[in-house]
């Protein structure tokens, strides 16, 4: 079997179904690899930069495309060394190594199917029988009523751990409400909203925040003093991780938060590679990690969880990419001994759905290991043709002029 060709597939499709998600963002990109073979096997994969700049995905798959088209192999070990060799200077991490990412996961899908077995065997076997996935929520909707309200909603999709943002965003303006700047008034706006949480959902449901530090700027970003502050007041809602207190600039702050945290402290979905985890992880920057297999790989992705595990420590994917990417990550995190969690978008739209079919199987809450060979991704011309692509996103982190609207 050789490749014959690989290709960059970009659609846009509506971002969820669930209204808490859409009142903020409608619609998303998304950005696909295909590789073909004389043997008639495509294989597809997901690169999550397709949800914030698609249109460099195509550059780069043309530009990788004849190291893999009549390379000699298919292997997807070898073609990727390949890869990063030939683009090591500037893609390294970033958006060309995400793009790198795509193309690795196509590679193993296509890898899983020639053998007959799903991706999680051919990444040193499953780890897990089942693994919890819980709700990632996004804004937390102003007023405290419709947060109640959000998570009925999630708590009737059958979840059982859920996660939503810090701040509050009103429904109708989209306008932020947050505290004044400050260690004090943050803790205490977001200890409110963790009782808020905990009271309305009990005392066993897995609840967590995000503080997309890695995104905010200006006088709402926390510095290292807020954020210990925060923890200290999160810490009697038994949040099961806090997400993201810092901006990704300092391992060293991360660590000396981690270290005096009461509440397990997870980062790292800005991070490109193993390389970056092991720098922030053997300094002691999270408790719990987050790769994301569709921006560093599903490969980097289990080597990440075998160094968390040799620290006692844990893996929760990060998973905000379709359904491609979402697969993805689910391959990774049963390869993983030391996953804890599943991200997972809550009642997702079609760019989800559609593309997992019948291989993806969520029973109580919990995600079962894949069955079907490769990854189970299902990217089909009717999937193309009904969802074609519009430019522009539809997020917090929007260009002026860029963004899509209905």
């Amino acid at each position: 079997m050789r490749i014959t060709d690989v290709t960059a597939v970009l659609l846009t499709g509506p971002s969820s179904n669930d209204p808490y998600i859409t009142f903020a963002k409608k619609w998303r990109t998304a950005a696909f690899v295909e590789v073909r073979t004389d043997a008639g096997l495509v294989g597809v994969g997901e690169t999550y930069l397709g949800y914030f700049f698609p249109e460099m995905v195509p550059l780069v798959v043309d530009y990788v495309r004849p190291i893999l088209v009549d390379g000699g192999t298919t292997d997807p070990a070898v073609l990727s060394t390949r890869m990063r060799r030939c683009l090591g200077f500037w893609a390294r991490v970033g958006a060309g190594a995400a793009v790198l990412s795509g193309v690795e996961a196509a590679l193993w899908d296509l890898a899983g199917q020639a053998a007959g077995v799903p991706v999680h065997e051919l990444l040193g076997g499953r780890k897990h029988d089942r693994l919890r996935a819980y709700a990632t929520g996004g804004p937390s909707p102003w007023p405290p009523d419709e947060l109640k309200r959000k998570l009925d909603r999630y708590a009737e999709l059958g979840f059982t751990a859920l996660k939503v943002a810090t701040g509050y965003l009103e429904m109708d303006s989209r306008e932020e409400v947050l505290p004044e700047p400050g260690p004090q008034a943050a803790a205490e706006f977001e200890a409110e909203k963790l009782a808020l949480m905990r009271g309305h959902l009990g005392p066993d449901f897995e609840i967590m925040l995000d503080g997309h530090m890695g995104h905010r700027i200006g006088v709402h970003r926390w510095d290292l003093a807020t954020a210990q502050a925060v923890m200290e007041a999160a810490a009697p809602y038994r949040p099961a991780f806090f997400e993201e207190p810092l901006a990704y600039e300092d391992p060293d702050e991360y660590a000396a938060l981690t270290s005096t945290s009461p509440v397990p402290i997870a980062g790292g979905e800005q991070l490109f590679s193993y390389d970056e985890f092991r720098l922030w992880m053997t300094r002691g920057a999270f408790a719990i990690a987050q790769p994301d297999a569709a921006l560093l790989s599903v490969t980097d992705f289990v080597r990440v969880g075998e160094l968390a595990a040799s620290q006692g420590r844990h893996v929760v994917s990060h998973a905000w990419s379709a359904g491609g990417g979402f697969l993805q990550n689910v391959h990774a995190a049963f390869a993983s001994p030391s996953t804890l969690m599943v991200e997972m978008a809550p009642d997702p739209g079609e760019l989800h759905t559609l593309l997992w079919g019948d291989n993806l199987v969520i029973e109580d809450g919990h995600v079962l290991p894949p069955a079907a060979p490769g990854l189970g991704i299902t990217l089909t011309d009717e999937v193309k043709e009904r969802f074609p692509f519009r430019p522009g996103m539809e997020e917090f982190a929007s260009v002026p002029g860029k963004e899509l609207r209905s």
